[in-house]
């Protein structure tokens, strides 16, 4: 038996029960949010692209001990501004897995700079070796490195060395881990400031909604990148690294907390005089169980994006301050510390390598930039 079944002003033909269109159909009908926000966000390839090269990111830089072949503070003193390590798999047309080749460094007589040369004593690598010892999140001690030389001794710089002798690669890692969880604590006090601000605000009206507009209007209308400057060149020069780390996050949050507090705020406005709020209301539920625990979670799906479009603005702020000296400072290793290294032209066109950690900066906002455009289409599934 057959008949004509209509759904969103398409027709279809099919059987009523048992057809495989008819029963995807049914199963979009009764299918939760963010199911229908899973499927759209799947249609998105650079979103889906995107998503697991934020999570190899971040299991890179949250697990950096174990993956980097040394330590961030380790010097190699014969091997200052060392370009780059080759890694080799073939050794006169044969294969012998991957090796590299032990380097001689000398002196160039012409422009008198420390060069590198490749000698034939061969350093093989492998995965899983012991290495310098360390103690994984600073809780478990071991000397297990993810990849390295097999042979004590070997050299290994896959991203070169700085002009002290530390390897690049390695504390780019810690530095990654030190500039996304940086991201991540900011975004929290970010989406705290912004939910309690903007709910209140949407929710109360009247006085309580001027004086929060107000203040979202001046921080809005002053640059972001010198209200950042002028509030970090204010914290103690004799400030510990965790406690600059905290403030700095602190700041970040308290300049970057307006977006989401006027999406809040719209979002509030138009739900608040629903049934079922006002139902809330005269069941005697307070003004924070109102807000919090029937209202926000109607729009949750746009705050998550506004959150996602937020935390690249975050990991460019910090990066900025902490290149310019004015947010965190050495010892401290983040991806904009290092780049200090990088201001000068003659380090830049004599040891590129030192610009890899602007790589990664690159790729994790590109990253984030992606997954949130894929959010953003998701975020109304109906559409």
């Amino acid at each position: 038996m057959t008949a004509d079944a209509t759904l969103g002003g398409k027709s279809t033909r099919g059987p009523l029960l048992g057809g495989g269109r008819r029963k995807a159909r049914s199963s979009y009908e009764v299918a939760s949010q963010w199911r229908l926000m899973w499927w759209k966000f799947r249609k998105h390839r650079m979103a889906m692209a995107a998503l697991p090269i934020i999570c190899i990111m971040y299991l890179l830089t949250m697990c950096c001990e174990f993956f980097a072949p040394t330590l961030p503070l380790t010097r190699f003193k014969s091997h200052k501004d060392c370009p780059p390590t080759a890694i080799h798999l073939f050794r006169e047309g044969e294969f012998i897995g991957p090796y590299i080749l032990r380097k001689d460094s000398g002196m160039d007589p012409v422009t008198y700079r420390r060069v590198f040369v490749d000698t034939d004593e061969v350093v093989k690598m492998g995965f899983f070796v012991h290495g310098e010892p360390y103690k994984m999140w600073n809780l478990i001690p071991t000397d297990i490195h993810f990849f390295g030389p097999v042979e004590s001794g070997g050299e290994f710089f896959l991203m070169g060395t700085d002009s002290l002798g530390r390897d690049v690669f390695t504390r780019a890692l810690y530095g990654g881990r030190v500039s996304l969880s940086f991201a991540v604590v900011s975004i929290f006090f970010t989406f705290v400031i912004g939910l309690t601000l903007g709910g209140l605000s949407g929710y109360m009206g009247g006085f309580v909604d001027g004086i929060v507009q107000r203040a979202i209007d001046v921080i809005m209308s002053i640059p972001g990148i010198p209200l950042w400057m002028a509030l970090a060149a204010a914290l103690p020069k004799d400030m510990s690294s965790y406690t600059r780390y905290l403030f700095m996050c602190v700041i970040m949050s308290l300049v970057g907390w307006t977006g989401l507090g006027r999406v809040v705020r719209g979002k509030i406005l138009s739900v608040r005089e629903e049934e079922f709020v006002t139902a809330a209301r005269l069941s005697g539920a307070t003004h924070g169980r109102v807000i919090f625990k029937h209202m926000i979670p109607m729009f949750m799906s746009y705050i998550i994006v506004s959150i996602t479009g937020s935390i690249p603005a975050t990991i460019l702020g910090e990066t900025s301050l902490s290149f310019l000296g004015l947010g965190l400072q050495a010892p401290t290793i983040s991806w904009g510390t290092l780049l200090q290294d990088c201001q000068t032209i003659e380090a830049i066109a004599q040891q590129p390598w030192k610009m890899f950690p602007a790589l990664f900066i690159v790729v994790t906002v590109l990253m984030f930039n992606f997954a949130g455009d894929g959010l953003r289409d998701a975020a109304d599934p109906y559409k």
